[in-house]
């Protein structure tokens, strides 16, 4: 009889253990702001993804100095890589530091990473622009890392692009096994391809080019192919069967604020993670400002810390009569990364 009840009970206890899980996967919901950058306070562009290594979800940012007494748009120079790892499927986010990317001598600006993992390596790309500036300038290549751990990277180079002044490339491998990445050059979306991503070829035009943007980003989802780019006042949509023809789609996401805290006044370059049925898109805002562009310089030439600040959300997407639309933001989703094999 006391076998039979330890057997019962243990058994009482696994169902327990599984209903739980179960209720926290169904019940988990976004916090909002899901990160803010605890060092300077300027969290954008972010990159998530699952770390093999460390078997956590993890998450690539530039990490703007919003927080620092600079000149103009100086708190966007001079950027490191931030990290932020969550523990908790998302729930949680904790800083870890930065990344090591300097590969030349001096102070050096790198903006907008995007990760993929292949052959065993993740391989980081991101834009490198030499020195620190006080207002917008400089000469923007995109830059290729390695890595085993996603800690320590190896410098692969600088790639050769439609033209040297190039950034936020975005990554995504079709159903051949060729690697494409579109990219942002003159406000447009650009497009180069590769077997080993290592060496690109690039098409000789722009691929999206009917209204100015930065920071596209492209998966599949729901049957289709999207794109979603930064249009600084929410981001605009594009689909595709094939990934060489893309229709746009009337009105863009993003482009209102919600009553979440720090989600406002609308979601500028992001990132969408797609789990199973789900999908998520991750993206900063400018909590201080009326509209994303709209920053006022005071008599020094510097921006207040209040219009620099930026923070990361998170918000769900779903896909109704062939349009992709964010779930409203208003009301609380569930939000739960689960961990990959």
């Amino acid at each position: 009889m006391k076998q039979l009840f330890r057997i019962l009970a243990c058994s009482c206890f696994l169902l327990s253990l599984a209903f739980a899980d179960g209720w926290a996967q169904s019940m988990q919901q976004a916090p909002a702001p899901l990160f803010r950058d605890p060092v300077y306070d300027g969290a954008a562009d972010p990159v998530v993804f699952w770390n093999r290594h460390e078997r956590q979800w993890w998450m690539f940012y530039t990490q703007r100095r919003a927080n620092e007494n600079t000149a103009d748009v100086a708190y966007c120079y001079g950027n490191s890589v931030g990290i932020a790892s969550t523990d908790d499927h998302g729930k949680s986010w904790v800083y870890r530091g930065t990344l090591d990317l300097e590969f030349e001598r001096g102070k050096n600006t790198f903006w907008a990473p995007d990760v993929v993992y292949a052959d065993g390596k993740y391989h980081l790309f991101l834009a490198y622009i030499k020195g620190v500036r006080n207002h917008w300038g400089g000469q923007a290549r995109m830059a290729h890392y390695t890595s085993v751990n996603a800690w320590e990277w190896n410098f692969e180079g600088l790639l050769s692009l439609s033209s040297d002044n190039v950034i936020d490339g975005t990554l995504f491998q079709d159903n051949t096994g060729t690697w494409k990445m579109w990219y942002k050059e003159n406000s447009q979306s650009w497009l180069a391809e590769s077997d080993d991503l290592f060496n690109w070829t690039w098409r000789d035009k722009p691929v999206i080019a009917d209204q100015v943007h930065e920071g596209p980003k492209v998966f599949e989802f729901k049957g289709w192919y999207w794109m979603v780019t930064d249009q600084w006042a929410g981001m605009g949509v594009y689909r595709s069967e094939d990934l060489e023809h893309w229709t746009k789609q009337e009105g863009p996401v993003l482009a209102d604020a919600s009553s979440r805290p720090d989600d406002t006044p609308s979601g500028a370059h992001g990132d969408v993670v797609v789990v199973g049925e789900q999908a998520y898109i991750f993206y900063f805002t400018h909590p201080g400002r009326k509209t994303h562009a709209a920053a006022t310089l005071d008599a020094d030439g510097k921006y207040p810390y209040a219009e620099k600040r930026s923070s990361i959300q998170v918000a769900e997407l779903v896909v109704n009569n062939g349009k992709l639309e964010v779930k409203d933001r208003d009301q609380p989703f569930h939000f739960y990364l689960p961990d990959m094999e």
